[in-house]
């Protein structure tokens, strides 16, 4: 008999420790699932998930404290098990609801009223009502947090009362396992979840506290209150589990391309990042604007995309002596590449991180979507697939090592990185970085760097110039245009040794290759500023590797627009 009851307690423990890991888990994942949503929403990634992981710790625990107000611990534990899986797998698809509908509601009533484009109702209550969209993510990370709370303490309770005593190592015992469990938990994440769409993350995370319920009920039968309810509770979140599965995605996508004033054509969740394609009909024989976005930040259009690569890719290659060895540095949509192999180039180095996104551009027929294959591929003109073009996908900061190592050198380097919006993103904006990247520069040879918005941006924008020439650069020079899809634009521009760039720009007669948008006058235009425009440039710091100096620049200057500027301002 006592071996028997020593027996029962022993896989009680078993069952109660692997739920406990299990549990923690699944929580860490939907800190990471809600984390990364209302960083690709609300547009400032990195702020927005530091915030949303410190709020739901702050949540969870409070919920430890009011789990002592639960009476029976086993009926609660299901019934909690049961309420944060359905806000688990469903809470990203409300959020996404609300947000959307806050954003049409202007312009449905404005068309209701037949109200005229100037006069819709964006103020007021219809702005109250955004704000307040907006704010859903971090509202449904601290209730999820808040329940997730609970559970420990449920769990240590249950386990006290099975061995209707008190243990001494009990909440030891909980904390090692949820520990170990939200490791594993991160790991999945890394490995399995991150790439997923994010709804079928949410439902695979919430079928496991699903599941959890469901063993806990079955070993805990005669201990249970409302036995029917409980269960018709399990098998209606089985439906409902089932269907964010399956449909989830549409859902999601459907109501996140309401952010987007054109279509949304295509929508892919990489490992690194998500890529948005919207398309506009254009009419009366001309090209539709297709336009791509990164986690909602808009990295091109087609209007005017030929612009910003003709200012990235001609001033430096008109001003190095060869083109026959380039290198990119980020480009993997190939529009800058296409630009660079209309010169008389030999071959060209590409370095991306993102396969996914490169091998997009590259095959966009794979999409399904013949309409879109058929605009990408007018735009690239198959660049990424001529036999000139070496890619690799790797971090250019490691890419960079392997190379140096190699004593590789080429005649110029374009830059084309995203803006610095994330600490990964900053390193490559660092003396460091541009140090070793000079010493893959040819001695006459010039580096062009996408340097994000003078006009927006301006303290990142003059930090990127002052940390290019702390990096040993001779002379480092910056220029600036008008984009209309993103406003005043700016890229800065170096020489290793010899005659400063614009110098150099200036003794040709003509572009050493034909522009459809540059010319001599236009692009000796660009490097005149406003007056006073870099009056403070000595206040403003370099940014070394570790600093995030360029980072904070760029968070401060985008701060009080919490990326809508990126889906509606810059469409």
């Amino acid at each position: 008999m006592l071996s028997r009851l020593k027996s029962r307690l022993f896989w009680d423990d078993t069952l109660l420790i692997l739920t406990m890991a299990v549990l923690a888990g699944c929580g860490l994942i939907y800190e990471y699932l809600l984390s990364q949503y209302a960083g690709r929403v609300l547009g400032i990634m990195e702020s927005t998930i530091y915030a949303m992981i410190g709020l739901m710790i702050v949540a969870m625990g409070l919920g430890s404290f009011a789990a002592r107000k639960i009476k029976c611990s086993y009926n609660g534990f299901v019934i909690l098990e049961l309420i944060i899986a359905l806000l688990g797998s469903a809470s990203i698809l409300i959020i996404a609801g609300f947000i959307g509908f806050s954003q049409v509601l202007p312009s449905t009533i404005a068309n209701l009223f037949a109200l005229p484009a100037d006069a819709i109702p964006n103020g007021g209550i219809f702005k109250q009502i955004s704000a307040l969209a907006f704010t859903t993510p971090y509202i449904f990370g601290f209730v999820l947090g808040f329940f997730i709370g609970m559970e420990i303490p449920l769990v240590a309770r249950i386990r006290e009362q099975c061995h209707q005593q008190h243990l001494e190592h009990n909440f030891g015992t909980m904390y090692g396992a949820d520990y170990i469990g939200a490791g594993v938990g991160a790991a999945i994440w890394v490995l399995f979840l991150l790439s997923m769409d994010i709804s079928k993350a949410a439902a695979i995370t919430a079928s496991l506290n699903l599941v959890a319920g469901i063993v806990f009920m079955a070993r805990f039968w005669s201990l249970l209150k409302w036995r029917k309810i409980l269960v018709a509770g399990h098998v209606l979140l089985m439906v409902i589990i089932c269907l964010v599965y399956m449909v989830g995605n549409q859902w999601l996508n459907n109501m996140s391309n309401l952010l987007f004033l054109d279509k949304v054509v295509y929508s892919e969740q990489t490992r690194y990042q998500q890529m948005t394609f919207t398309k506009r009909k254009m009419g009366h024989g001309q090209n539709n604007i297709v336009s791509f976005y990164l986690n909602s930040k808009l990295q091109f259009s087609s209007s005017d995309e030929h612009i910003y690569h003709s200012y990235l890719v001609t001033p430096a290659l008109s001003g190095s002596a060869r083109h026959k060895n380039i290198l990119i540095v980020g480009g993997g949509d190939g529009l800058g590449l296409r630009d660079v192999l209309k010169w008389d180039v030999e071959s060209v180095t590409l370095i991306d991180l993102d396969k996914q996104l490169v091998d997009f551009f590259k095959h966009p027929e794979r999409s399904n979507n013949t309409s879109l294959a058929r605009e990408i591929t007018r735009l690239t003109e198959n660049s990424l697939l001529d036999p000139r073009v070496s890619v690799i996908n790797q971090d250019a900061f490691i890419a960079i090592d392997k190379m140096l190592s190699e004593k590789q050198v080429f005649d110029s380097i374009i830059v084309d990185l995203p803006d610095p919006s994330h600490p990964d993103l900053n390193k490559l904006y660092t003396v460091n970085f541009y140090a070793r990247l000079k010493h893959l520069l040819a001695g006459d040879g010039l580096i062009s760097i996408q340097s994000t918005s003078p006009y927006h941006a301006k303290n990142a924008f003059i930090s990127i110039g002052k940390t290019v020439d702390a990096a040993g650069f001779s002379d480092v020079e910056q220029y600036h245009d008008n984009i209309p899809s993103f406003g005043e634009w700016g890229w800065t521009i170096a020489s290793k040794t010899g005659a400063k760039p614009s110098a150099r720009l200036q003794s040709l007669q003509q572009l050493p290759v034909a522009n459809s948008w540059l010319n001599i006058e236009t692009m000796h235009a660009a490097f005149a500023f406003p007056n006073n425009f870099y009056q403070n440039k000595d206040n403003i710091k370099i940014n070394y590797l570790g600093s995030h100096q360029i980072y904070q620049y760029h968070q401060q200057a985008w701060q009080n627009q919490q990326g809508l500027e990126n889906v509606h301002l810059q469409n």
